[in-house]
């Protein structure tokens, strides 16, 4: 059980890094050519997703792998279970199923996770 959360939080940490730091970054018109719902929020708000998403990265692994309050590993899998809950409302509003499979995957990492280092095999 351990190998398979560490794959998840990995696999989860580089995409939801990846992610966070291109939001975070990069102007709000240049994302909407790929992220058209970022035109529900401002400039600022989808740069505080980026940065959330970036510091959730960045808790899936370091607090784990260092082992200085590791049980956040588990608090950083449950803030991207929130975030997917989120993403999923906003792409059902703006009609947009196909952007729900892909959150309901991550949600479902996420939790798996989540489950695994708060509950089932916590790092200690």
């Amino acid at each position: 059980m351990d190998i398979i959360a560490w794959v998840l939080q990995v696999l989860l940490a580089v995409l939801f890094g990846m992610a966070g730091l291109m939001k975070a970054t990069q102007p709000k018109e240049k994302l909407a050519t790929n992220l058209v719902w970022v035109e529900d929020f401002s400039a600022g708000q989808v740069k505080i997703i980026g940065i959330l998403e970036v510091l959730a990265a960045i808790g899936l692994i370091v607090p784990a792998v260092t082992k200085i309050l590791p049980q956040l590993t588990g608090w950083a899998a449950v803030g991207l279970v929130l975030t997917m809950i989120g993403a999923m409302i906003v792409h059902y509003r703006r009609g947009e199923m196909v952007g729900i499979g892909m959150n309901a995957v991550l949600l479902i990492m996420a939790a798996v996770v989540a489950y695994i280092r708060l509950v089932a095999l916590p790092i200690v």
